[in-house]
């Protein structure tokens, strides 16, 4: 993969419109207001209002975030009317998120869908998420188990993310009894420690391994994948 001026992740794919990167877990997706400098996924001085970076080489649009503690696709825009197509995408439900999720125990059915109300609240710097089952639903998402692993318990799935809150895959995995392996914030921190050992697991496993979405000046669909990284390979190589 060429490196870019834009960043110092792994491009996926870049022209004059799009850069898509390859996140690794760690790394911001942009600044967090008042918290202590980390490592982010873009060059430049932050807007937090209008979602862009800027660049020695010019303004970059971000559109969309993942967690700092997941890995994988994030999208960014070279032009605001690339930015405001693509951002329009995300709002209609036009694109496709895909991740791959190490959960604990085995969800029934095999394959469904939770539709939770998701409310979210600051602490500290940073934002948390809940699940309030008096409200009207807000967040959704599709899972479909890929693999299940008896020894140890767990389920690999394969997650269509629909809406986009924040945390929104830990909280309701957690919510539903399937708490995501390494999550230190929503998980089951009894089994992380037992997964470090186990497993050699000592990241959140969540992975955006695919974003499809439609290129904002050329008629075609663009289906942008990354690999899952080689240390959740090996955890899920001593999960069987």
């Amino acid at each position: 993969m060429t490196p870019s001026p834009f960043t110092h992740c792994p491009v996926l794919f870049e022209d004059n419109d799009l850069l898509f990167v390859d996140k690794p877990e760690g790394v911001l997706s942009h600044p967090n207001p008042g918290a202590s400098k980390s490592s982010c996924a873009f060059e430049g001085k932050y807007s937090l209002e209008e979602r862009l970076f800027d660049t020695p080489q010019g303004r970059l649009w971000l559109i969309h975030r993942l967690d700092q503690d997941a890995s994988g696709v994030l999208l960014a825009a070279k032009n605001l009317k690339s930015a405001e197509a693509c951002r329009e995408a995300f709002e209609k439900g036009d694109v496709k998120k895909n991740y791959l999720a190490l959960v604990s125990r085995k969800p029934m059915p095999a394959r469904g869908q939770w539709r939770d109300a998701l409310v979210e609240r600051h602490v500290g710097t940073g934002i948390r998420a809940s699940i309030n089952p008096s409200k009207p639903p807000n967040a959704l998402l599709h899972y479909t188990l890929k693999e299940y692993f008896p020894r140890s318990n767990l389920s690999l799935l394969e997650i269509a993310l629909i809406t986009g809150k924040t945390h929104q895959i830990r909280a309701q995995a957690t919510y539903h009894g399937h708490s995501l392996a390494g999550d230190r914030l929503y998980g089951n921190f009894a089994l992380n420690k037992e997964l470090r050992g186990s497993l050699g697991l000592r990241r959140l496993f969540l992975h955006a391994w695919q974003l499809k979405i439609r290129h904002p000046s050329r008629n075609e669909s663009l289906d942008v994948q990354s690999p899952l990284p080689e240390t959740l390979e090996r955890s899920l190589g001593k999960a069987h």
